[in-house]
């Protein structure tokens, strides 16, 4: 009957930090789902799109940039009396444990001058600005002119 005790005795301070860190830092916000729409005029700013989800508390999206693009910015179209604006938006809060897309439509983001490599690289990086200072590196799909909206393949995270 000692050799049970013995695995068990063992066994676990290994599972210890296991167990600690299920009790840990709370989930942080996250983005994905990050894809970016050519405009078919060159002379034209391209539109982004992405999903923010808030992690166990509030999160405040305060900007994005990229080192592919020579100017970021987010805005939202709203209709109103029938005529449709868009409005630059300085930031934008995520509640905790739900999300908020920027789609078509609503919020999205305006990047003027996207970099040529980028282009035929099919992707580039975004980095998302949040209020307490965390930068989250996500890279984001190039959709050329001419591809059905939302077909843009795999979405990654870094």
């Amino acid at each position: 009957m000692r050799a049970p005790f013995s695995l068990f005795a063992l066994a676990a301070p290994l599972a210890l930090p296991l167990a600690l860190s299920a009790c840990g830092d709370p989930a942080p916000a996250y983005v994905d789902q990050a894809w970016i729409r050519l405009s078919p005029n060159k002379d034209m700013p391209a539109a982004g799109y992405f999903v923010a989800h808030g992690g166990d508390s509030g999160a405040q999206l305060r900007g994005v940039i990229t080192d592919y693009a020579l100017k970021v910015e987010m805005h939202e179209s709203m209709t109103k009396d029938g005529m449709t604006t868009m409005e630059r938006i300085d930031s934008v809060d995520i509640p905790a444990k739900g999300k908020v897309a920027f789609a078509p439509g609503g919020k999205h983001l305006m990047l003027w001058g996207v970099n040529d490599t980028a282009i035929s690289r099919g992707k580039m990086q975004l980095t998302f600005l949040m209020a307490n200072g965390d930068r989250l590196l996500v890279d984001a799909v190039i959709q050329k002119p001419g591809v059905a909206a939302g077909n843009t393949g795999e979405h990654q995270q870094h």
